[in-house]
């Protein structure tokens, strides 16, 4: 038999069949949904030993891979049970946001690439990786005076939100008020909300999606002719700091993370 039910699964494994469907909720063990039964591959579970368990808060390597498995299978309620995992097991929001949400959809999205999965299961991971990001936001609300606000945006030709979304809860948490206009934004709605925002500190425009070199000298122009405040350029699509300043930035953050340091630090040149 090359595939088990979970309650064969409960059985050779000698658990009760809630461990056994919670080994699959949390990614432990792949699986796949067929109507309404979940189904284990043999060599699977051969590969997990006979007692897979739930890692330990030293243990976080794995948790990215769990979550895009679920994320595949469409999985919505699998996936948050992953993060509410992560969190527990000692991750902060913003390390569930950067070290598993983040390559757990690169990973999605390689598998895209190389042909493995349909773009109809990576249109369904990103749909629910919006929504987990949606979900965590409660939990990066910080009290206190603002830092002043941070307009997040787009090329016309960028295709992806979600680094975006993502990048807006990091900067949340570090005190900043955050507008996040997305993807695929015309030029002038940009530099419109760029205009009308108080206290503006920075401008992010966000870039993962390649070949848009042209459309981001533009935007970054606009935006320059318009408000005199840093505009920092980051994604996929920029490969380095001079690549950022030869578009026109007068930064470049690699991730989230580096922007929230670049937003910090006053000494951008």
């Amino acid at each position: 038999m090359d595939e088990l039910t979970l309650h064969q699964v409960a059985e050779e494994l000698g658990v009760h069949y809630m461990t056994a469907y919670r080994y699959v909720r949390l990614g432990i063990l792949p699986a796949r949904r067929e109507g309404r039964e979940w189904r284990v591959r043999r060599a699977d579970l051969e590969a997990r030993g006979q007692s897979p368990t739930t890692p330990s808060s030293d243990d976080r390597a794995p948790w990215d891979r769990r979550l895009a498995a679920r994320l595949i299978e469409g999985d919505e309620a699998g996936a948050w049970w992953v993060l509410e995992s992560a969190l527990a097991a000692g991750a902060s929001p913003e390390e569930v946001l950067v070290q598993v949400l983040t390559p757990a959809m690169r990973s999605v999205g390689d598998r895209w690439e190389s042909g493995d999965i349909g773009v109809d299961r990576e249109h369904t991971a990103s749909a629910i990786a919006h929504r987990l990001v949606g979900r965590l936001g409660g939990r990066f609300s910080r009290r206190g005076v603002t830092r002043g606000v941070v307009v997040l945006g787009s090329t016309p030709e960028e295709l992806h939100a979600l680094p975006l979304a993502i990048a807006a809860e990091v900067i949340r948490q570090a005190g900043f008020h955050v507008i996040d206009l997305g993807s695929r934004l015309p030029i002038d709605a940009f530099v419109a909300a760029a205009k009308r925002a108080p206290m503006l500190v920075a401008v992010g425009v966000g870039a993962t999606t390649a070949g848009q070199d042209d459309a981001l000298r533009a935007t970054i122009a606009a935006l320059r002719d318009a408000v005199d405040v840093p505009i920092v350029i980051g994604g996929a699509a920029v490969a380095s700091r001079q690549d950022a300043l030869e578009l026109g930035a007068d930064a470049w953050a690699a991730s989230a993370v580096d922007l929230v340091t670049v937003l910090s630090d006053q000494s951008i040149d």
